[in-house]
C-alpha cells in the first residue's frame, strides 16, 4: 500500500538549485550568458540607484506635489478631490472582492502607496495634515471594500453599476461643480491640470470610444450600403489623421464654428477628439475579432431561428471581443500615453504641469531629467496595472487555449 500510494503520488516540485541548474546553467553557453547577464543588470541597478538616491536633484517634484496631481484646483475645494479618491479606493476595493485577481495587484498597490505617502516626508506645505489623514484612511476604504465585496449578496453588476456611477457625478457634477451654488460652486476646467487631467481624458476615452467603436465595426460589416459607407469613410478619414492634428481640430478649428453663446469646454472638446481618433481604431480591432468567428456558428444560429440581433450579441460579439483583449487593451494604453499631446493645444495635464514646474525656478531648468523620469515612472505604473489586468482576463478567459 505505502509503496502503491508513493509511486502514484505526483512528483514534488524541483527546488531552486535544480531550476537553477536547469535553466540556467544547463550548458557552458547558457552559464557564460547567464553570468553576463547578471553582472550587467548588477552594475545597472548599482548605477541607477546611485543616481537617484544620491546624485539626482528631486526638488522640481517635491517642491509641489498637488500640482503635478490637480494642478491649480482652488485649494479650498479639495474636499471634492478628497470625497472622489475616497470613493474610487472604495469601489476598487469592492472590485476586489467580487474580481479578485483582476483587480488584486492594483488594489494593494495603491493601499500601501497611499499609506507611505500619508506618512513621507515631504519639503512643502502643500500636503497639510487634512491632506495626510485622507491617504491614511485610503488603505482602510479598500480593506472595508474588500470586506463587503466578499459577501454572497454582492455581485459584479451591482458594482459595475456603481462605478458607472461614480465615473458620471465625478467629472460632470463633482469637481466641475454649479453656476450660483454654495455647496459646489462652480470650477472652471482652466485651472484644472496634472494628473486628474490626464486620468480624465483617459477613462473617458476609453469608456466613451468603446462601444462608438463596437458600432463602428458591426456598421462596417453591414448589409446596408449607407451605414456600411459612412463607417467606412470614419474609420479611414480618422485612421489617415494624426492624433494632433484632430485635437487641433476639436479644440480651435470647432470653437470658430460655434456661436459665442455655445462655446463647449475645452477639456470636453480635447476629450471628443481623443474619444473619435480612439473609436476608429477600436473599430478595426474588433472588426479583426469579427472575422475571426467561423461563418458556421451564424448558420447554425440562423438554422435554429435566431434573429439577426441575437446572432450579433449572444453569439458572434462576445467570441469576437474575447478574441481581441490582447489588442483592446495595448490600444488603451496607448490611448493612455497619447493623452499627453492635450499639452500642444493649451490644456496642462502631467506633462504639462512638468514643463510648467520646470519654469518656476531658473535652477530647475538643468533638472528636466528628474521630472520627466517622474512622469515616465507615473504612466508605466497605470500601463503596468492594465497590462497585468488584461493577462488575468485573457487566462481567465482561457484566450489563446481554447
Amino acid at each position: 500500500m505505502t509503496a502503491t500510494s508513493e509511486a502514484s503520488s505526483p512528483p514534488s516540485p524541483p527546488g531552486v538549485l535544480q531550476w537553477m541548474r536547469k535553466n540556467l546553467f544547463s550548458n557552458w553557453f547558457n552559464s557564460l550568458l547567464t553570468i553576463l547577464g547578471v553582472t550587467v543588470v548588477y552594475f545597472s541597478l548599482v548605477s541607477i540607484a546611485s543616481w537617484v538616491f544620491t546624485t539626482a536633484d528631486w526638488r522640481p517634484v517635491t517642491v509641489a506635489p498637488l500640482l503635478y496631481m490637480i494642478g491649480q484646483y482652488p485649494r479650498e475645494e479639495l474636499w471634492r478631490i478628497g470625497v472622489s479618491v475616497l470613493s474610487i479606493t472604495f469601489l476598487l476595493g469592492m472590485s476586489w472582492g467580487v474580481w479578485k485577481q483582476y483587480v488584486r495587484s492594483f488594489a494593494i498597490f495603491l493601499g500601501i502607496l497611499f499609506a507611505v505617502l500619508a506618512v513621507f516626508p515631504l519639503e512643502t506645505t502643500t500636503i497639510t495634515l487634512p491632506i495626510r489623514i485622507v491617504m491614511a484612511i485610503n488603505p482602510f476604504l479598500i480593506y472595508l471594500g474588500f470586506r463587503i465585496g466578499r459577501l454572497r449578496s454582492v455581485h459584479g453588476r451591482y458594482v459595475a453599476a456603481l462605478w458607472l456611477v461614480a465615473l458620471l457625478l465625478i467629472p460632470l457634477v463633482i469637481l466641475p461643480g454649479f453656476d450660483n451654488s454654495t455647496l459646489l460652486p462652480k470650477v472652471e476646467t482652466t485651472v484644472w491640470g496634472g494628473l486628474l487631467v490626464t486620468l480624465l481624458l483617459s477613462v473617458g476615452g476609453i469608456v466613451l470610444s468603446f462601444p462608438i467603436g463596437v458600432l463602428l465595426a458591426l456598421g462596417r460589416r453591414s448589409s446596408l450600403p449607407v451605414v456600411k459607407l459612412f463607417s467606412i469613410l470614419f474609420i479611414e478619414v480618422i485612421r489617415g489623421v494624426p492624433l494632433v492634428t484632430i485635437l487641433f481640430m476639436f479644440s480651435i478649428i470647432l470653437a470658430l464654428f460655434l456661436p459665442a453663446e455655445s462655446r463647449i469646454d475645452r477639456v470636453i472638446r480635447a476629450l471628443m477628439g481623443t474619444v473619435v481618433f480612439s473609436a476608429a481604431y477600436t473599430a478595426e480591432n474588433v472588426r479583426g475579432g469579427l472575422q475571426a468567428i467561423p461563418p458556421g456558428q451564424v448558420e447554425a444560429a440562423k438554422a435554429i431561428g435566431l434573429k439577426n440581433f441575437q446572432i450579433t450579441s449572444l453569439i458572434v460579439l462576445p467570441q469576437a471581443l474575447r478574441l481581441v483583449i490582447p489588442t483592446m487593451v495595448g490600444q488603451f494604453i496607448s490611448l493612455f500615453k497619447d493623452t499627453t499631446l492635450v499639452y500642444i493645444v493649451g490644456i496642462n495635464d502631467l506633462l504639462g504641469i512638468g514643463n510648467a514646474v520646470l519654469n518656476l525656478d531658473p535652477e530647475f531648468v538643468r533638472l528636466q531629467m528628474e521630472v520627466y523620469i517622474f512622469i515616465a515612472v507615473i504612466f508605466w505604473i497605470f500601463s503596468y496595472f492594465m497590462s497585468y489586468a488584461s493577462l488575468q482576463l485573457e487566462k481567465a478567459l482561457g484566450v489563446g487555449e481554447r
